[in-house]
């Protein structure tokens, strides 16, 4: 099961969301304490003192730094709204770090005049980036490829609610929403649903396939190379998922969980108002 989950920036969002991702992240790090803040004061004193750059020289980038201790490309680094302050983004996680990487905060940063949540919206697009990278060719479409509206669904077999999404797909085609599911077996390697997941890949008819596993039905076990469902199943770890169905647009908005045809059409028509229809 090990090989299976994210390396140390990509939270197990379904499990504690804020608490897991510093854990994951400060490990390592030497955090202050109340009893050491004049030997912390002393020292940020004496460290300031030695690095600081000549009256006129240009700041480090300190990104290839904060990138290195934090396990990510250094192009998942870049300054945040707040001076001093480096948002890190991967997945579906946002955090942000001080400029040498030693402290770590993990919260919503909001537009006060507007109200916007930056934070959401940097998650979103870098969603958007993962499920872009995501090929058709990893997934089990329903739809027509000129659908006005795709959406990615991460799924499992065994879940009630994926169950009844599924039970209504011919309505959310006839709607205009064309459906990609990835597969999410929720008890991960090894499991049932994982077996039923790789099973429906690997029948001859994958549609078919599914909607008789959805419906109650027997797929006859059966292995085949390149099966996606390690792949996309890390995938949706790293995009936090907190359960099945699991439907992102392509754009990378989160609707979480299952929507009727009708409702599912509704939300997606009011982020395309929300973007100037850049979903």
């Amino acid at each position: 099961m090990q090989q299976y989950r994210s390396r140390p920036f990509s939270v197990r969002r379904a499990r504690a969301p804020a608490v897991a991702l510093l854990a994951a992240l400060c490990a390592g790090f030497a955090l202050a304490t109340p009893g050491a803040a004049a030997q912390q004061a002393g020292a940020t004193t004496q460290r300031s003192a030695t690095v600081a750059p000549a009256a006129g020289a240009p700041a480090a980038d300190p990104r290839a730094a904060i990138a290195r201790r934090l396990e990510v490309g250094v192009d998942a680094v870049r300054p945040s709204v707040l001076p001093g302050i480096w948002e890190v983004a991967r997945g579906g996680e946002v955090l942000y770090v001080s400029g040498e990487g030693r402290y770590a905060l993990s919260g919503e940063i909001y537009e006060v005049d507007s109200g916007r949540n930056l934070t959401e919206q940097r998650r979103t697009e870098v969603r958007g980036v993962a499920l872009r990278a995501l090929s058709d060719a990893d997934t089990i479409i329903f739809g027509p490829k000129n659908a006005r509206y795709t959406v990615t669904v991460f799924t499992d077999i065994d879940c009630p609610y994926c169950r009844r999404m599924h039970s209504e797909i011919a309505e959310y085609n006839r709607l205009g929403v064309r459906v990609r599911y990835a597969f999410y077996p929720r008890s991960g390697p090894g499991s049932e649903a994982w077996k039923k997941a790789e099973a429906v890949w690997c029948a001859p008819n994958r549609q078919e396939a599914l909607t008789r596993a959805k419906a109650g039905g027997v797929v006859p076990p059966r292995a085949c190379p390149g099966a996606p469902v390690a792949k996309t199943y890390e995938l949706g770890q790293e995009l936090g998922i907190r359960g099945t169905p699991g439907v992102f647009t392509e754009r990378g908005d989160y609707l979480s969980g299952y929507l009727p045809p009708d409702r599912l059409l509704e939300r997606l028509k009011q982020l395309d108002a929300a973007t100037g229809g850049k979903g």
